[in-house]
């Protein structure tokens, strides 16, 4: 995924809110400036208002108060289908009694272009979607990701200045969202057009987007760059709902500007970055499961380390997830890269080990 340099903003959403009154504020007083030729997605859980925010750029919604701007051009007032934008849905809505062909000319039709531009403009978009051969089918003919292609395809044909994906792959199964997930990618991108995208899957909005903005009740929790948000989140609910965390609830010992001291239930951390902090304060420590170490014999080092009982094993092939319960009760969640096809001494359920992890491996959170 190529990274998108910095530049004035292309599209600028200011302030905007959307109050469907009774006290429903979907979109809660949100801003964010997004790059020409980013990929930027909006991430949340069913209700976040991601849909709305979706909505709004595309017109189908008016803002109760705030500006979008797009270019340079405030898109107040301005009906959807004057807008330089396309808006690409979950369903992909195809005319199922049309070719593929057809269905890539709609919109080009509808505005009046002579044939030949019509033409070679459509044999582009099959050519850049290579579905060239399918030309002449119906989509009932094709496979959901062909289907998925040729709405791409249709969405790009008119050369909108802005792409809008709402859950753009939420209707095939997960091998081939995950293989199309790339396709997709690379093909924005050798078109070159500012997209935004709507989705649920984090897998999704990690491998697609260059910026992400994870919200939740209308407002933007922390934005940022897949890894910065997976490896430095802002707080206890970006951690969360980004990937799998193990969370420890701790006080707050020694609070130097290069480490933090923090005491839990079943170890002590030492952690390689300092907080605005002061001692005793409540805080939580995020650790990833597969930044965990196991082990039968004790660490040497006194920090990072707990023991605990094997509760539950799971092997999915390339790792396998361990439950360990701690003494406090507490289960800590481990995943191991299974890197060779059989181990000397094989971990299994109810052995005794001890988890271990290094001092620049977790993070703190202060709310």
């Amino acid at each position: 995924m190529s990274s998108v340099a910095a530049a004035s903003p292309y599209l600028q959403i200011q302030n905007v809110v959307k109050d469907f009154g009774g006290g429903a504020v979907a979109v809660d007083n949100v801003s964010i400036d997004i790059a020409k030729g980013e990929i930027f997605a909006l991430l949340g859980s069913s209700g976040c208002g991601k849909t709305t925010l979706l909505r709004m750029l595309a017109g189908f919604e008016t803002p109760t108060s705030g500006r979008i701007v797009l270019n340079g051009q405030d898109l107040g007032g301005m009906a959807p289908h004057v807008r330089p934008i396309n808006m690409m849905f979950q369903s992909y809505a195809l005319f199922p009694h049309l070719s593929v062909w057809d269905n890539i000319a709609f919109g080009l039709r509808r505005e009046g272009l002579p044939k030949d531009a019509i033409a070679a403009r459509v044999e582009a978009m099959l050519k850049l979607v290579q579905l060239s051969k399918f030309a002449k089918r119906k989509p009932h003919q094709l496979s959901g990701g062909q289907q998925q292609r040729v709405a791409l395809a249709r969405s790009l044909a008119k050369k909108p200045q802005l792409l809008l994906l709402d859950e753009p792959l939420g209707a095939l199964d997960k091998k081939l969202r995950e293989e199309t997930q790339i396709e997709l990618v690379n093909i924005i991108e050798e078109v070159g057009v500012t997209c935004v995208m709507v989705t649920h899957d984090q897998e999704e909005a990690m491998t697609m987007a260059s910026r992400i903005a994870v919200m939740s009740e209308g407002r933007f929790l922390q934005v940022g760059a897949p890894a910065e948000i997976y490896e430095t989140p802002a707080n206890r609910f970006v951690a969360d709902f980004i990937g799998n965390v193990n969370l420890m609830d701790g006080a707050l010992t020694c609070d130097n500007p290069d480490h933090v001291i923090i005491d839990s239930a079943d170890c002590r951390h030492y952690v390689g970055h300092g907080i605005t902090g002061t001692e005793g304060m409540a805080v939580t420590v995020a650790l990833r499961p597969e930044k965990i170490h196991l082990t039968r014999s004790k660490p040497e080092d006194p920090f990072n380390t707990a023991c605990g009982v094997i509760q539950d094993l799971a092997y999915f092939g390339s790792f396998t997830v361990y439950r360990i319960k701690l003494s406090s009760g507490a289960m800590l969640k481990v995943s191991v890269s299974n890197v060779q096809r059989h181990r000397d001494d094989e971990l299994s359920w109810g052995d005794e080990v001890w988890a271990h992890w290094s001092r620049n491996a977790h993070v703190v959170l202060t709310h």
